[in-house]
């Protein structure tokens, strides 16, 4: 008889051993009743309770090519923990001639081990509900008492020794960032990037998209929300978003109209970057209509923009922006900066593009194969099919050459001489165009603290 072995431990009881143990246990039975094994299907980490394993799966489809005779488990309720799916796939495994033995529970083929089999089926069922009833029981249990049940903390909570939520002081703060920045109308792009450039990662450890920008925005544990199911707890944990800003976000977030948003459809090179030198809250892009119908775009402080106190004076976009690219330039393109960066393009275009690269090895590679071929019609060896694929060869070499002097002319073409370099370099500020101007800002500006008067910036 052949037979496969069927092993599985469940989430409540992630050990590799018990695999272990399981196929061993599995292989002594088949030893002793002279049965050949010839496969082992084995979930890792998947209940019984369901039929949603991927390896049992697969052992059932392949039952069909009738290969097997037996399925061994090391007991019943490796096989199914409800008596629904283990009569379902025991009717299809008997249909396909193919029986399951269990390597432990000394079950005969006579009435009494119909018996004794059902009732093993029953147990197995009543132990995984009585278990998931204790489970449910433990974790309403922690939720009216707001503890953590699994899963993974919010960015800006951390869980304690108690399993209590407590706020994670250096990520929440950036957390506040972002509610604020997105009720400044921030895109969720923009916040996401200025979150990378923090260092702030999900839980586990990737880089934050925008459909988890969305979760943080609307989830209600910020504003202390506890919820398990049914359970609702309001102040059940530490509150990190006030409410008032919290609502206006979910405003934002379910405004259909909040794309047309014309302040959305100007672009504030400085945001997430720009921070209150008095309350050190961000500062982010506002506009406003005179009375004439012009509009003006500025930088407003996010806790003047909320009544929290700060008394800074709003700055105009343009002229700040301005100010801050100019300075940057300074700093980053002196005459000891601008001499490196044309001898390093200099540098770039001496070297030879990938295509040529690839091109020149290519045609190496034909010249060996033609070289190669012109030997053995020297030996002797001339067939129909030699000439044929040296004249393919040749049409190929001729195709690359015309290819390799295209790419070259192109090349030099593009070439900059150093004064060209020098004079783009110098001028860059001119010469970039507008929507490429925040690439400064985002390669070389961290963060810039902005004071309204002279004092405050003495101090």
């Amino acid at each position: 008889m052949n037979a496969v072995i069927y092993a599985r431990y469940s989430c409540d009881n992630q050990r590799e051993e018990s695999i272990e143990g399981q196929l061993r246990e599995c292989k002594e039975f088949a030893d002793k009743n002279e049965i050949s094994i010839i496969h082992e299907y084995i979930d890792r980490a998947y209940s019984a309770k369901t039929d949603n394993r991927p390896e049992f799966q697969k052992m059932i489809k392949d039952s069909y090519s009738k290969n097997f005779q037996a399925v061994i488990v090391w007991k019943l309720d490796r096989f199914a923990r409800n008596r629904y799916d283990s009569a379902r796939y025991k009717t299809i495994l008997k249909k396909n001639n193919v029986e399951v033995r269990s390597a432990t529970e000394n079950i005969s083929k006579g009435a009494e081990g119909i018996i004794l089999e059902a009732v093993l089926e029953g147990y197995a069922e009543y132990y995984s509900a009585d278990l998931s009833e204790k489970v449910t029981r433990g974790m309403t249990e922690n939720a009216l008492k707001c503890k953590f049940n699994g899963g993974t903390a919010p960015i800006g909570f951390v869980i304690d020794e108690n399993k209590h939520y407590q706020i994670d002081e250096l990520k929440a703060q950036f957390v506040k960032d972002a509610f604020v920045m997105y009720a400044s109308n921030v895109s969720m792009k923009e916040i996401t990037e200025y979150l990378s450039s923090k260092g702030i990662r999900t839980s586990k450890n990737k880089s934050i998209s925008i459909r988890t920008m969305s979760e943080i925005l609307r989830n209600k544990k910020y504003i202390g929300e506890y919820r398990y199911k049914d359970i609702v707890i309001e102040n059940g944990i530490p509150q990190i978003i006030p409410e008032d800003l919290f609502n206006e976000v979910q405003k934002k977030l379910n405004s259909k109209q909040r794309n047309s948003n014309s302040q959305m459809k100007n672009k504030y090179l400085l945001s997430a970057k720009l921070r209150c030198g008095k309350c050190n809250s961000l500062m982010c892009g506002d506009s406003g209509t005179s009375k004439t119908g012009k509009v003006y775009n500025y930088y407003k402080c996010a806790s003047v923009k909320r009544h929290l106190g700060c008394t800074t004076r709003s700055v105009r976009q343009e002229v700040f922006e301005k100010e801050v690219l100019e300075k940057a330039f300074r700093n980053i393109f002196t005459e000891e900066n601008i001499e490196i960066i044309v001898e390093m393009v200099l540098k770039i275009n001496k070297n030879e593009n990938a295509a040529i690269l690839l091109l020149k090895k290519q045609y190496s590679c034909i010249e060996k194969n033609i070289n190669n071929i012109l030997d053995a019609i020297e030996n002797g060896i001339y067939t129909p099919s030699v000439k044929d694929r040296l004249l393919e060869l040749e049409h190929q070499k001729a195709d690359i050459e015309t290819q390799l002097q295209l790419e070259q002319e192109k090349v030099s073409k593009l070439t900059l001489s150093k004064s060209q370099i020098r004079y783009f370099v110098s001028n860059i500020l001119i010469l970039l165009p507008d929507s490429k101007k925040s690439l400064i800002i985002d390669t070389f500006v961290d963060e810039i603290i902005y004071y309204d008067s002279d004092d405050e910036r003495s101090k």
